[in-house]
């Protein structure tokens, strides 16, 4: 009975952890998302004569932020279903929840490299304005990948231009200066 408790102790079960995550950690290599582009600021005129509003909604340019990275053959080999998600929300900076944050994609490659049997990349989705929740993930669009895996695969993906919009501007809004910050995140779909 000795010899089980020593086995499980809590000294034991955090050397064997350790153990566990290095050698895990020599398969698994991490995916990226590059991000390239400049923050935005929307151009909102004042407001010159009583009984007019503001537009409402605003756009960046079409190629605001450019997305691309690498997903690695170890990543692509957990994936069960051949995809990964590209996720977005936005953290609060100084913001009022009447302001909607909305991002949409132009474009984009995604190839397949290394020994692969009949192999495909394709990006899907995204490609109309998809409202960014507060904190909480939404899919923005999948990297779908067919064919055998064979040695030294990894999927690159290049040129996807994201454009964003504002909406819910008012002239309600208490005049000041909003922000948030926008994150993109990759993983398994």
């Amino acid at each position: 009975m000795k010899t089980i408790n020593h086995l499980f102790s809590t000294k034991y079960l955090k050397k064997y952890l350790y153990i566990l995550s290095l050698v895990l950690s020599g398969y698994i290599e991490g995916q990226t998302i590059t991000i390239t582009g400049n923050n935005w600021t929307p151009s909102i005129p004042s407001i010159a004569e009583a009984g007019t509003n503001y537009a409402g909604t605003y756009e960046s340019a079409t190629n605001q932020l450019i997305l691309s990275g690498t997903l690695p053959g170890s990543f692509l080999n957990l994936l069960a279903n051949g995809s990964a998600k590209v996720s977005m929300h936005y953290n609060v900076m100084s913001w009022n929840n009447t302001l909607r944050l909305y991002s949409k994609r132009t474009g984009g490659t995604a190839t397949i490299s290394g020994v692969c049997v009949l192999c495909s990349a394709t990006i899907t989705g995204g490609t109309t304005y998809t409202e960014m929740p507060q904190t909480t993930d939404v899919t923005f669009f999948t990297i779908n990948f067919t064919g055998t895996l064979g040695l030294g695969n990894s999927v690159a993906y290049s040129g996807i231009n994201v454009q964003l919009q504002l909406s819910g501007v008012s002239v309600t809004l208490p005049a000041t200066s909003y922000s948030a910050q926008i994150v993109y995140t990759i993983g398994a779909n």
